[in-house]
């Protein structure tokens, strides 16, 4: 198939690319947000091609991968085709609803026959309302990272984006608690500063800015635990990553975090002297961490596999098409 997406998430499209399809990236001059075309810090196959909005009148597109509301109008300004009608269209829905009564979220997409919404964690498919509109769920599945947990460094890893701006929604605010345990890495977008928003010490809080992908999993797999403190979020592929890694889990039991972890993983609890108290074991016993990053590993090998997620995508893709024509 000749499948049309916009790169928007990095790690997600990372993988969904690498299936055996071919795959039409829009690319503008600027790069901006609708344009952004192949990823330069992650992996992605020859597969993945990047094309002009001016040439895809004349590009044959069997579906269309939407992941932002905007994105429905401007696949049809850019192809001169009514997705939906003219084209099958997914809407891959990454997150959580973010604003007003949550419980009665309604999706943008709500209530359409003229697309399925594929959400990525069970957790999504049950918060929004999406109406009439028909859904599934595809769990995620990653590019199994190449190094493998070593565990040698007394320090804590955590993978944020924006940790300042997004704070409380982040756990950013429970940071200096776990610092007064280990010191912190922090690797993710706009983490530059992190330490004197915190009011700690630079020793405490090391950030680590948009660094690539492979670089930053081979530090990861040297710290003794990655940390996931997210109140609300969809499913962090940082922390799938991490587990697949071998990493011992340390986070709070919310959203899809509750199905990703299993027992025996590291620690899991809304409670955070519990996840405390689970640092300090890791950081004092290595076997012990060793043992849990065993059984991290092993599940997210296993649910999160990469076969499984292009097989899962195959098939609902197929029946997408099939049925359109």
């Amino acid at each position: 198939m000749n499948i049309l997406l916009w790169h928007v998430h990095g790690s997600w499209t990372t993988a969904f690319v690498h299936g055996r399809h071919r795959y039409l990236v829009p690319a503008t001059p600027e790069r901006g947000p609708y344009g952004l075309g192949r990823a330069r810090t992650y992996p992605w196959p020859d597969t993945a091609v990047e094309v002009s909005p001016d040439d895809l009148p004349d590009t044959d597109v069997d579906v269309v991968i939407l992941q932002r509301p905007e994105e429905f109008d401007l696949a049809e300004q850019w192809l001169g085709r009514r997705p939906g009608r003219d084209v099958p269209v997914v809407y891959v829905e990454h997150n959580t609803p973010k604003d007003g009564d949550i419980p009665h979220s309604r999706h943008p997409m709500a209530d359409r026959d003229d697309l399925l919404i594929a959400h990525v964690t069970a957790f999504n498919q049950l918060f929004w309302d999406t109406g009439g509109t028909r859904t599934a769920v595809i769990d995620h599945g990653i590019v199994p990272p190449t190094v493998e947990y070593t565990g040698e460094l007394d320090r804590l890893a955590v993978v944020i984006n924006e940790p300042v701006r997004r704070w409380r929604v982040t756990g950013t605010d429970l940071l200096p608690r776990f610092a007064e345990i280990a010191p912190l890495d922090v690797f993710g977008m706009k983490v530059t500063g992190l330490a004197e928003h915190l009011g700690l010490p630079p020793d405490r809080v090391t950030s680590h800015d948009d660094v690539p992908q492979s670089r930053m999993h081979e530090e990861l797999a040297r710290r003794r635990a990655y940390l996931h403190l997210c109140r609300w979020t969809s499913l962090g592929l940082s922390l799938i990553e991490a587990m697949t890694i071998g990493m011992p889990v340390v986070a709070l039991a919310t959203t899809e975090a509750v199905m990703a972890v299993p027992p025996g993983a590291g620690a899991l609890d809304t409670r955070v002297d519990t996840l405390l108290d689970a640092t300090r074991r890791f950081m004092t016993e290595p076997a012990l961490a060793r043992q849990a990053g065993s059984v991290a590993r092993a599940t997210a090998r296993d649910r999160y596999g990469l076969d499984r997620f292009l097989a899962d995508w195959d098939r609902l893709l197929e029946e997408e098409v099939c049925a359109s024509r």
